[in-house]
């Protein structure tokens, strides 16, 4: 068995912002970002003034899923962030953008999330990986538990709960919006972000990992590894690269294989 440790190379790429990543590319970055983020708020403010009992089931559902990808949006461009990658010209205005997306996601914290994700890259499959789960490394129930009660904090309940009526009664926006489009779509990206970019990549087979990340990646075609994760099943590339954004992930996959 492989032992899941990654170089001092790549702690170094965690930590420092990279500066090989091209200057138009460092700008692409802050441009997908924001993108994300105002197409987020503009389909949510979209969807809290529809009328949700005229809705066919088949509408309803699709609203969902539609919120629930850019939901997992935030995170991923949040993750961009703790890489230093959404604005590498700038450690501030990138980290600000990290902060923002994950406030928008749900109340979590940048510094947090920061500390754990770097331990995750330098120790991954063992005790002092955050997003392990030694335990049960097969079984996708226990271990999104443990996963979300490790990130998880009262704090952010009650400050959620807040939100939630603050804008029902200041904005008038009705219960029924704010839970199929904004609580579900939450908690729905969570699960998404769960399984195709830490259960499934990360999950231990018969056998072992066969590399030092204890990552795999899934080989979905790049139109369904975006619609999944945003190439977030692209998972050893991204252990093995941590300085790409996300979509620079589909073509280190693909070198990858036409080497192979």
């Amino acid at each position: 068995m492989v032992q899941c440790q990654a170089s001092s190379l790549q702690s170094e790429q965690m930590v420092l912002y990279p500066s090989t990543i091209e200057e138009r590319g460092a700008n692409k970055g802050i441009f997908v970002a924001f993108g994300i983020i105002f197409i987020w708020a503009i389909s949510l403010l979209f969807l809290f003034s529809l009328d949700t009992t005229r809705m066919n089931v088949v509408l309803l559902g699709i609203a969902i899923i539609w919120q629930t990808f850019l939901y997992t949006g935030l995170f991923i461009t949040a993750h961009d962030a703790m890489h230093g990658v959404v604005y590498s010209k700038n450690i501030k205005i990138n980290n600000f953008i990290g902060k923002l997306s994950l406030i928008l996601y749900g109340l979590l914290s940048y510094k947090d999330l920061l500390k754990k994700h770097w331990l995750h890259h330098r120790h991954p499959g063992s005790d002092l990986d955050p997003d392990y789960h030694n335990v049960y490394p097969q079984n996708f129930f226990l271990w999104y538990f443990h996963f979300m009660k490790s990130y998880w904090q009262w704090t952010q309940f009650f400050g959620l709960v807040i939100i939630f009526h603050t804008v029902k009664n200041l904005f008038k926006i009705p219960e029924d919006n704010l839970t199929l489009f904004w609580m579900i779509p939450s908690i729905l990206s969570s699960v998404q972000l769960f399984y195709f970019g830490t259960f499934l990549p990360h999950r231990r087979l018969e056998g072992g990992y066969n590399n030092r990340h204890c990552a795999r990646s899934i080989g979905f075609p790049v139109f369904w590894s975006f619609v999944t994760c945003y190439h977030f099943g692209y998972h050893e590339e991204h252990h093995e690269y941590p300085h790409l954004p996300w979509w620079k992930l589909p073509e280190a996959y693909n070198a990858k294989t036409e080497v192979l």
